[in-house]
């Protein structure tokens, strides 16, 4: 019997999430931008061989960018037991919302797994890399341990499983 855990998407609005729980679910990417109202549930079952010998699945909640911070005083928000917050690697802003929004999720579910996603790693930005390590390594939140950063692509699928398998690794680790 597979362990089935729930993981929110959490970001600005554009930066990806539904492209990601896509590309990770389905295996394909849309260009067609549809955004997401409210939130969608995408399951993902990740296989033994993967998470020390024993599957399990991770029930995405790809939430709405709109929310920003109203998100954690939401229901969608209980019994998360991670977050993949996500930014846009060619969107400096995106990168500030989304240590706000770890902040955040570190406050209300302290303990869980969270995880940095920097999307669109297949554009070429300028300078991108030393902004976005900059900002990751002078956040200022609570945690026994620095988050951990993971560069993808929905575009080419780059990364994008590998991601959500640290985040599975991370939260049964962690006994969540």
């Amino acid at each position: 019997m597979s362990r089935a855990r729930k993981v929110m998407l959490l970001g600005e609005i554009g930066v990806g999430k539904s492209s990601l729980a896509r590309r990770l679910v389905f295996g394909r990417f849309s260009s067609e931008y549809k955004p997401t109202i409210g939130v969608e549930i995408y399951r993902h079952d990740i296989p033994a061989a993967a998470l020390d010998g024993q599957p399990a699945s991770l029930i995405l909640w790809d939430t709405d960018g709109n929310f920003g911070d109203a998100i954690f005083r939401h229901i969608y928000i209980k019994q998360a037991s991670a977050a993949v917050i996500v930014a846009d690697k060619s969107r400096p802003d995106t990168i500030d919302a989304m240590l706000r929004l770890a902040r955040g999720f570190a406050e209300v579910l302290p303990g869980r797994a969270i995880h940095f996603v920097i999307n669109k790693d297949d554009l070429t930005v300028e300078d991108e890399s030393a902004h976005v390590d900059g900002c990751v390594l002078a956040a200022p939140i609570q945690r026994e341990s620095p988050i951990p950063l993971i560069r993808t692509s929905a575009l080419t699928g780059t990364h994008v499983e590998q991601a959500f398998i640290a985040t599975a690794r991370a939260i049964f680790r962690r006994g969540h």
